[in-house]
């Protein structure tokens, strides 16, 4: 896994889709400094339809709850966890429709959804829609219409990833996403697709790289712990595990525990992490062996977990930069 990758483009993602996002609200009137009227009609000189009227008040209403900075990252985060989610199903072919969202089958950014338009089998979709872009040769619009029904039709198996159509956040899915510089074109060109088959820890990778900045500037020593507020703490409390530590981990406490009432060789042979014990005094080796007497009647349902891991405080120039976190 090409983890120098992930890093640099997570980094340079959150930066552009933040500005696309941005970008996206302006366009509807809506800035940082304000939004004009909550009920307009038109923006700069265009008639809104009523569904863009409706989303356009939605994300007023948030701006007001939460404030312009925190609605701008919000919707952008939550559109690159669909994008990233939407990659990781195609190149390992779990789309419901078996049809590539962002690449072709030789992995080019050329959106297999795009050019199978007048095939797609996919739930919601308005095929005299469809032929109408394709006949005004709108590939742009098309191609949005099509990912927002793709992500429409997820919907119902994947919730909290992906929002029925008509939410304030499908007004804000960027521009130009079919541009090679875009967003996407990036997310297909910029990481190996070997790093996406069957590797769902490229997720937690990913997750972990995209907060880097907001992670640094809790831990950068500038900002006291009490002053940390709370939209900064999933970014400075949530730190990746890794597929071998989360391995060790397993094997070395549930699989111990496993083991010392249901001896077998079989499956520990498998289990790459995994620790002998060492040589016990006699005495103590009575002890153990009375112990796990009682664990050969322990059924699977029986075991219960609390499952807090404590990250090691790692300590530079005397000031803690990573702090404990749980998962």
């Amino acid at each position: 896994m090409n983890k120098n990758a992930i890093q640099r483009f997570a980094i340079w993602a959150r930066k552009e889709m933040i500005a696309q996002v941005s970008q996206r609200a302006f366009q509807y009137g809506i800035t940082e400094t304000g939004y004009g009227c909550y009920d307009d009609d038109t923006v700069s000189g265009r008639v809104l339809s009523g569904e863009e009227k409706q989303q356009r008040r939605g994300i007023i209403d948030e701006i007001d709850r939460k404030g312009y900075a925190q609605v701008m990252e919000e919707v952008a985060y939550t559109w690159f966890n669909r994008f990233i989610a939407l990659r990781f199903m195609e190149v390992n072919n779990y789309l419901p429709t078996h049809i590539r969202a962002f690449s072709d089958a030789s992995g080019a950014f050329k959106p297999e959804i795009l050019s199978d338009a007048l095939h797609l089998d996919l739930e919601g979709l308005d095929m005299e829609k469809v032929s109408d872009l394709i006949e005004k040769n709108q590939s742009e619009d098309l191609y949005r219409y099509l990912l927002l029904t793709q992500c429409n039709a997820l919907s119902a198996s994947l919730p909290r990833m992906f929002e029925r159509m008509g939410s304030y956040t499908e007004l804000l899915l960027p521009n130009n996403i079919l541009r090679q510089d875009g967003i996407i074109g990036h997310l297909v060109a910029d990481i190996p697709e070997e790093d996406w088959t069957d590797q769902v820890q490229i997720i937690g990778w990913l997750y972990q790289y995209y907060n880097t900045e907001l992670n640094e500037i809790v831990y950068d020593g500038n900002m006291s712990k009490n002053r940390v507020p709370k939209e900064l703490l999933p970014a400075a409390t949530t730190i990746y595990t890794p597929d071998w530590s989360v391995h060790y981990m397993v094997e070395n406490s549930l699989g111990r525990l496993w083991l010392e009432g249901h001896p077998d060789e079989e499956l520990k042979a498998g289990w790459k992490y995994y620790l002998e014990e060492a040589e016990q005094e006699p005495e103590v080796q009575a002890q153990l062996d009375a112990i796990r007497a009682e664990y050969r009647a322990l059924r699977p349902r029986d075991i219960r977990i609390i499952d807090i891991i404590m990250q090691i405080l790692i300590q530079s120039r005397g000031k803690i930069k990573k702090c404990a976190f749980a998962v």
